[in-house]
């Protein structure tokens, strides 16, 4: 899922290849899509792009003809403004720039320059669970960027730790978007592993390290800069690992990262890491972590447990009370329950179905055990004859 880092890229993306750019006609949307039309139409318009956390902004803008004439839109002729488009990602949405001969197949929303040959810029999502609002501006409930807003970000976090929000597990507080914008699955693993600490420890315990740490005001920026990055508290992880994402580098924007896929998992140290153990959180997402009290995985990415098989169950009857040449009513019927749950299922069903076994019907007055007739009667025989065995020492205990 796109995180902070990778809209962030996005809008660095879409500032690039759109350098030089314009863009004509209409916005065109795919009939499949089911979010709203873009009303837009110019003749002559450019675009920029900028982030805030998980989200990316697309600024429209008008530009003058080649005559020197204004471009015209759909709404006021005399006045044209700029048009703000709000994009959200959602689970693989991503920015294309491609030929318009060579559309990819899932490109929802389409900006077509007006020079030759022609591009068109594309917003790809699979999935489609990406959106955009047109007009639209940053959403209210979410927090300052971890990017691009730090210092907001940290002071928001702190002055709100008395909030029932950090009652929580660490885990799922870092994925709340009003506090920890830009934060997702794999960068918080990755915070948590690099600090060691529980996924599920409580998030105002964790957090308040940070509220008391000792204050650095006194010292020079470069000494900031020094104690930052030795000896990091969450709030700055939450800073500094998006940070080297971006810097890995890489041929632009892509979501499936095949172009620099090698580094950005050389730099992984926990999420989708072979040897790490993965549990679901009261919202249904995975999470990685270490616990060196539980076995590792073999495959990366998926869990490996399974079952492991006990061998085969033999019957450990001890040895009758003196004084007492023969088994009671009540071990006869406990053992005839033992060996009716270890024998193999075809034995099982002979002797009785799965819902009468171990079940032994109400003694008649002055009826004899052994006149017990049917199934039951089978595997009381077949319970003395194991018995008898056990005592004689032909079978091993």
């Amino acid at each position: 899922m796109p995180e902070g880092p990778e809209l962030h890229m996005a809008s660095s993306f879409v500032n690039r290849v759109c350098c030089g750019l314009v863009f004509s006609g209409s916005v065109e949307k795919s009939a499949v899509s089911k979010n709203m039309e873009v009303p837009f139409q110019c003749d002559a318009y450019i675009i920029s792009a900028q982030s805030r956390g998980k989200e990316v902004k697309l600024t429209l803008t008008p530009v003058k003809q080649e005559d020197g004439s204004p471009s015209a839109t759909d709404g006021e002729a005399g006045s044209p403004g700029p048009l703000d488009i709000t994009f959200r990602f959602g689970m693989s949405g991503s920015f294309q720039l491609a030929a318009v001969e060579e559309i990819p197949k899932h490109a929802h929303l389409r900006f077509l320059t007006s020079g030759c040959p022609r591009q068109v810029l594309c917003f790809v999502d699979p999935r489609r669970f990406g959106s955009w609002a047109v007009n639209g501006s940053w959403q209210p409930d979410r927090g300052p960027c971890v990017l691009l807003e730090y210092e907001m970000f940290r002071q928001n976090v702190l002055s709100h730790l008395s909030d029932n929000a950090f009652n929580k597990p660490i885990c799922e507080v870092l994925l709340n978007q009003r506090y920890f914008n830009g934060i997702g699955n794999y960068l918080r693993a990755e915070i948590l592993h690099r600090l060691k600490v529980p996924p599920f420890e409580r998030a105002r315990t964790v957090l308040e390290a940070s509220l008391h740490k000792e204050p650095t005001a006194e010292l020079t920026l470069s000494k900031k800069v020094k104690v930052k990055l030795e000896n990091p508290d969450i709030l700055e992880l939450c800073h500094l690992l998006p940070m080297e994402v971006i810097n890995l580098g890489g041929k632009g924007y892509n979501s499936d990262r095949t172009d620099g896929s090698s580094a950005f998992a050389a730099w992984l140290r926990c999420y989708d890491v072979s040897g790490m153990q993965t549990l679901r959180d009261a919202n249904g997402r995975t999470i990685w972590f270490q616990d060196p009290e539980r076995p590792k995985p073999s495959l990366r990415g998926k869990q490996n447990w399974r079952r492991i098989k006990s061998p085969r169950w033999q019957p450990r009857v001890s040895q009758p009370r003196r004084g007492r040449g023969k088994w009671s009513s009540k071990g006869l019927m406990l053992c005839q329950r033992m060996v009716l749950r270890g024998m193999p299922r075809t034995l099982r069903q002979r002797l009785g179905s799965r819902r009468t076994r171990g079940r032994s019907k109400p003694r008649k007055p002055g009826e004899d055990r052994s006149a017990i007739g049917g199934n039951q009667g089978q595997s009381h025989c077949l319970c003395r004859r194991i018995l008898q065995n056990l005592e004689d020492g032909r079978l091993g205990r």
